[in-house]
């Protein structure tokens, strides 16, 4: 595999990838997933994984392998040729109301209901507000990880 071609990636040492909630044709997570991916390639991805356990959702809900995505971010692949190419290679294909029934779900999952990951899930929150009752989603932790780290107030 050649990374040698210049691509186009954000620098996630300077700012966050696209939110967890942000969609590409239909579906959470991919955005973020391919801004994590573009930013590694070009050792921008500062504390960001690609790959994580949050893109293992979308890699697990189509079946594709992420290192094969990688090889097409790396040939600077956009997100419309990339979508193409998901359509294309998913092992699992999906109806438009699947991927708007599994989207919606992802945007309003929260921690598991076991005292680790709720836990967890309220420190981690804690660590960047102790008033804010409204970060109830994985999505509103993220969200809200990536806007303090780049130097919001909570």
């Amino acid at each position: 595999m050649s990374e040698t071609k210049e691509i186009s990636a954000p620098d996630l040492t300077q700012r966050p990838p696209r939110s967890p909630r942000c969609r590409l044709g239909g579906y959470v997570l991919l955005p973020r997933m391919l801004d994590k991916g573009r930013a590694t390639i070009a050792g921008k991805n500062g504390e960001y994984h690609y790959d994580c356990p949050l893109d293992q959702h979308l890699v697990n809900y189509l079946g594709f392998d992420a290192e094969a995505l990688r090889e097409q971010l790396a040939a600077g692949k956009g997100d419309g040729e990339i979508l193409e190419w998901l359509n294309a290679n998913a092992k699992n294909k999906r109806a438009p109301w699947e991927i708007e029934q599994w989207s919606e779900f992802q945007g309003r999952r929260g921690p598991d209901s076991d005292a680790e990951t709720l836990g967890m899930f309220s420190e981690r929150v804690a660590s960047f507000s102790k008033t804010r009752e409204d970060i109830k989603t994985w999505g509103d932790l993220l969200d809200l990880d990536d806007f303090v780290t780049f130097g919001g107030k909570a």
